[in-house]
């Protein structure tokens, strides 16, 4: 009977492993995929393969924390208790995954071993209340650090950067040796190309740092009910990894094309501040709100770029100094000149719905925090029930 529920909570665990590929692939490569410089397939190869090395790495500790720290005694995780929660988090996650919007994994596995925490009087609160703490003011930070960057710094950084994307592959294979290696595509310029590096490797660290935190909300129930950890997290690396090239192609459309319109540039900046505050706050030992964290980086860096303004100095009809709106500059390429303020045509100034969908980025924040909820009350709902009328 022991080894039919073991079987049964592994079956819900690697559903849980295959919505956290889902999930989590979108943030990490979706800025890659929205500039067009990966595929949907590469995407989801690079997630699975750096995942597993952060789950296999670093991501034991946060098994560790969120199976023995997070509640006082670790025996409230039973195999029947366990199985619950992971039922709670894939449901949870899959109802994300499903309307196409990838929701925060760590909150909802921390919701759902937090209710069975509460409906047993084993959470530890002062654990719990650092987590939530940090999970608040880190997604505030990287939008109002991707808002000041799109507002005041883009047009700088593109200056510098000066990534055009030009046509036909930004990368091809030379394939005359023993294996293929990577080069420039016949139209790719070396900044593009050195730029495209930059970006898809900054993806890989994030689907590692994703990794190092996320393979405990698959698991850390079960290693909690004393499975052994090293068959658990190849279990679960290998059930994201399914989802990383199944389900996950929704949320890489959510995530790189329907937000905010999103050149190499901006999906550099974009991962770049992400993946700084996800890694920071590995550091410190807090399991990352890996998704919101993105997202709100990218809903922050359209937003400033759609809303941003520039004092110009001269005479302009007459005044000496005038603030005007510049949609049309904040997506300027390289290379071209704008033209003077007051004198581009109406149907040449770029809309702030150009750059950032407020209907979109209205369903995304919504469902980023409704699936944490439904897993975390379905969760203590359920152990309250059974706690007080079955066990």
């Amino acid at each position: 009977m022991v080894e039919v529920l073991i079987g049964v909570g592994l079956l819900v665990a690697l559903f849980v492993g295959f919505n956290i590929g889902g999930s989590t692939t979108g943030p990490a490569f979706g800025p890659a995929v929205g500039a067009g410089a990966i595929s949907k397939f590469l995407a989801g190869v690079l997630m699975s393969i750096f995942f597993a090395i952060g789950a296999w790495t670093i991501g034991r500790r946060v098994v560790n924390t969120l199976g023995r720290d997070l509640v006082y005694d670790p025996g409230v995780f039973t195999i029947e208790t366990s199985i619950v929660v992971l039922f709670f988090i894939g449901g949870a996650l899959f109802v994300g995954n499903y309307v196409g919007v990838p929701a925060s994994t760590s909150m909802t596995a921390v919701g759902a071993i937090a209710g069975l925490g509460v409906a047993t009087g084993e959470l530890n609160w002062t654990v719990m209340g650092e987590i939530a703490i940090w999970w608040i003011v880190a997604p505030l930070v990287g939008f109002w650090v991707s808002v000041m960057i799109g507002r005041y710094v883009y047009p700088t950084l593109n200056s510098w950067i000066a990534i055009t994307q030009t046509e036909g592959a930004l990368v091809e294979f030379d394939r005359s040796g023993v294996l293929p290696v990577p080069q420039a595509g016949p139209n790719t310029t070396r900044r593009e190309f050195f730029g495209t590096i930059v970006l898809v490797s900054i993806g890989c660290l994030m689907a590692f740092s994703s990794g190092t935190s996320n393979i405990a909300n698959a698991i850390a129930p079960l290693y909690g009910a004393g499975v052994s950890m090293n068959p658990l997290i190849l279990a679960g690396s290998a059930a994201v990894a399914v989802g990383a090239l199944s389900i996950a192609r929704r949320t890489l459309d959510t995530l790189g094309n329907d937000i905010t319109d999103l050149p190499l540039t901006a999906a550099i900046v974009v991962a770049v501040v992400a993946s700084a505050i996800v890694i920071g706050l590995s550091a410190i030992g807090i399991p990352a709100s890996f998704v919101i964290i993105a997202t709100m980086s990218i809903v922050g860096l359209g937003w400033g770029r759609a809303t941003r303004t520039a004092t110009v100095t001269g005479s302009i009809r007459g005044e000496d100094e005038t603030n005007v709106s510049v949609g049309a500059l904040a997506a300027e390429e390289p290379g071209e000149e704008a033209p003077d303020i007051g004198e581009e045509e109406p149907e040449d100034i770029p809309q702030a719905s150009d750059l950032f969908n407020p209907s979109t980025t209205g369903r995304v924040i919504l469902m980023q925090n409704l699936v944490p909820v439904i897993s975390t009350l379905g969760s203590y709902l359920t152990f309250w029930a059974l706690f007080a009328f079955l066990w």
